[in-house]
């Protein structure tokens, strides 16, 4: 898992992991659960932590048939873009007046451009919705934004929804930065989520680094 593997392989060692991937393998072997088992870790294979420099939190993967890949918000082209990448995709249109790079809803070029699309819980059982909430996947999703925050600096945060605006209380701003917006939701991008030029202020953020900007 490239640069990752010895981040992931201490939370291999506690407790709360090993008790948690115990419960994740038996509800693999007894219901419908995505994403693929082999896709659960995609976010990290895909972006490299030492070409890292953006962050983009979700909350759970999708939990229709074929829709989850292991990166947050994104879903294999050949399928119809959900309702929450709609509206990314018109965003992003309005914001840099131009069509996404990934208008078939598949994210993976910006994953290796240095976006981690990070889910807060990485499984979901099929058609419901948060059902692996409280299982021990936001320790440890937790513990990797905490990671991200001490060990590297200069990351931009894009923290939509509540759940990942909560995310907050652990990332030094001093060090980091954080834009927040409601969720891209139909029920919530109407309050806020469009119109928010995340992606356009992402790479003004970037360009000022001397790093290279995201190609949304």
């Amino acid at each position: 898992m490239n640069s990752w593997k010895q981040v992931i392989d201490e939370q291999k060692s506690k407790d709360y992991y090993k008790k948690l991937m115990k419960t994740i393998e038996h509800k693999y072997k007894t219901s419908t659960v995505f994403p693929k088992y082999e896709n659960i870790f995609r976010a990290f294979e895909l972006t490299d932590i030492d070409n890292l420099k953006v962050v983009i939190l979700g909350q759970d993967p999708y939990h229709g048939l074929n829709q989850a890949q292991g990166l947050a918000f994104s879903t294999p082209s050949s399928i119809k873009n959900p309702p929450s990448m709609v509206n990314i995709l018109k965003e992003i249109k309005q914001d840099l007046k131009h069509n996404s790079t990934c208008e078939d809803g598949d994210l993976t070029s910006w994953a290796k451009q240095g976006v981690l699309l990070l889910n807060t819980i990485l499984t979901v059982e099929e058609s419901k919705p948060k059902s692996h909430h409280k299982l021990g996947w936001e320790i440890f999703t937790d513990n990797i934004i905490k990671y991200i925050n001490k060990n590297c600096k200069n990351i931009v945060f894009l923290l939509w929804g509540a759940p990942a605006i909560s995310k907050s209380k652990i990332i030094n701003e001093d060090i980091h930065y954080i834009l927040t917006a409601p969720h891209p939701s139909p029920l919530s991008a109407y309050r806020g989520f469009f119109g928010c030029e995340h992606f356009s202020k992402t790479n003004e953020i970037l360009v000022k680094l001397g790093k290279e900007p995201i190609k949304w």
